[in-house]
């Protein structure tokens, strides 16, 4: 038997993550903000159907700089999980398969994320 230590494979060292791989790895990180994201919506309509004062606690935390951010980050999950979601969508059609258009397509999602959360916050 030999006694050589030899590195696991791949190594972490030498493996370079593709990007397709880091975009599956956070559209399942987005999918579980979301989930956590809509049990703070019911929250707010709890709080809401509680009355006024509860209600104006609620909007307060939100609109604090922590809650802001919070909100931001639950945008930024949704949008990339509904532009991730479209393109898996094409690739149920079966497009989209070929290295180098898998490549184009996370680039695409990740803009396409930034853009439509700066918009809908600019909008806002």
């Amino acid at each position: 038997m030999n006694s050589r230590e030899r590195p696991l494979s791949p190594h972490l060292s030498i493996y370079r993550w593709p990007i397709t791989m880091t975009l599956s790895i956070l559209h399942r990180v987005t999918g579980v903000a979301l989930s956590v994201g809509f049990a703070i919506l019911a929250a707010w309509l709890l709080s809401a159907a509680a009355g006024a004062d509860p209600y104006g606690r609620f909007a307060e935390l939100m609109q604090s700089g922590g809650g802001r951010v919070l909100l931001v980050l639950f945008s930024l999950a949704f949008f990339y999980h509904l532009a991730n979601g479209v393109r898996h969508l094409i690739w149920d059609l079966g497009y989209g398969f070929e290295i180098p258009q898998a490549n184009t397509s996370s680039w695409v999602v990740i803009v396409v994320t930034i853009l439509l959360t700066l918009l809908y916050w600019l909008v806002l």
